[in-house]
């Protein structure tokens, strides 16, 4: 995930505040910080998509290359040092459905469909049984990870065992075998189903969110109450219809997404953001991003290696800032992981 120095934020702050500037007016700007080290920092910040070279010779300068809000970097460490954070979004913004576009760099996903072809090289030449193992552990690792984020206090071991032998850990609540078993029946049923995703409904994603609350007292459907979420000032809506509103023009904005990767992002985020259920949102919505990936023949992500409080910060960032840089980031150092850890010839 990047992170910046002090410094490297004070540059990109004078290029963005400048609208373009050379190497020497920020020398000037910092004052006795060597040029080395200023073309050291421009780099890393041309590497991370930050800014843009512009010129040749003399007559290069550097300039913003984020313009939109959602993906603009935000000093993460710096933004949760303090409970009491200015909120840009206290309430839910409808005008992030439609301003959501554009979420990976041309580099990112020409990276992204690189890895991806791997993935898609290596299924062909693994025969049914290994592939089918492949995704029991997949499943399991995801089932217990998606959990855990939630606060299951299964172990990774435990939830094999659960999985497989059908055996619950000695001194956990009964409600946590259960949402872990909820995973593997949602699981299942996508996998199932691959194809039914490359279109989503309504319908659909109450169908997932309905395996995953089975047995556990939630209501299912769009909920009729408030909900708060533990962390954040942000209030998501308590109105039926307008929430029902927006997941309709969420829907309609996913479908139109001109890749799978944006489409699963997307969904991901803004089933946390709307959180249109009573309980089991951010279940509902990683499985639906799976759901998204595989319809396209992507390779699915567990989140094994993923920080849950890492996550849970990118998911807040966007619920107060409609900020999904670190939350876009996280799924790039996830779906590399899945293709480093999984399907292996």
């Amino acid at each position: 995930m990047t992170k910046l120095t002090e410094r490297q934020i004070k540059i990109l702050d004078f290029i963005k505040k400048s609208g373009g500037t050379s190497n020497q007016e920020i020398k000037n700007y910092l004052k006795n910080i060597s040029r080395v080290t200023i073309v050291r920092d421009l780099n890393f910040l041309l590497k991370n998509n930050l800014i843009q070279q512009e010129g040749e010779g003399r007559s290069v300068h550097y300039k913003e290359k984020i313009k939109q809000d959602f993906l603009r970097y935000i000093d993460v460490d710096k933004y949760f040092q303090s409970d009491e954070r200015k909120i840009k979004f206290k309430r839910f913004n409808f005008d992030i459905i439609k301003n959501l576009k554009n979420i990976f760099s041309p580099e990112e996903l020409a990276e992204l469909q690189g890895l991806n072809k791997q993935y898609q090289e290596r299924i062909k030449k693994l025969p049914d049984s290994i592939i089918k193992k492949e995704f029991e552990r997949l499943t399991i690792e995801l089932s217990w990870k998606s959990s855990r984020i939630e606060g299951n206090t299964y172990s990774l071991i435990d939830t094999e065992i659960l999985i497989k032998e059908n055996k619950e850990a000695i001194g956990h609540k009964k409600e946590e075998a259960i949402m872990i078993l909820n995973h593997k029946k949602a699981i299942d049923y996508i996998l199932d189903k691959k194809s039914n995703f490359k279109k989503l409904t309504l319908s659909k994603i109450e169908s997932v969110h309905d395996l995953i609350i089975d047995g556990l007292n939630i209501e299912s459907g769009l909920r009729k109450n408030p909900v708060r979420i533990t962390g954040t000032q942000y209030l998501p809506m308590d109105n039926q219809h307008q929430i029902r509103e927006a997941m309709e023009k969420i829907i309609q904005a996913v479908n139109k997404l001109p890749d799978y990767f944006s489409k699963a992002v997307f969904i991901m985020a803004m089933i946390s953001y709307t959180q249109p259920f009573a309980d089991g949102n951010k279940r509902t919505s990683r499985l639906l991003g799976n759901a998204l990936l595989m319809a396209d023949n992507i390779c699915p992500l567990s989140f094994r290696s993923i920080d849950e409080s890492e996550y849970k910060k990118s998911v807040i960032l966007f619920y107060e800032q409609n900020n999904l840089r670190m939350f876009k980031e996280l799924f790039i150092e996830q779906f590399k992981f899945a293709i480093e850890n999984y399907f292996l010839i």
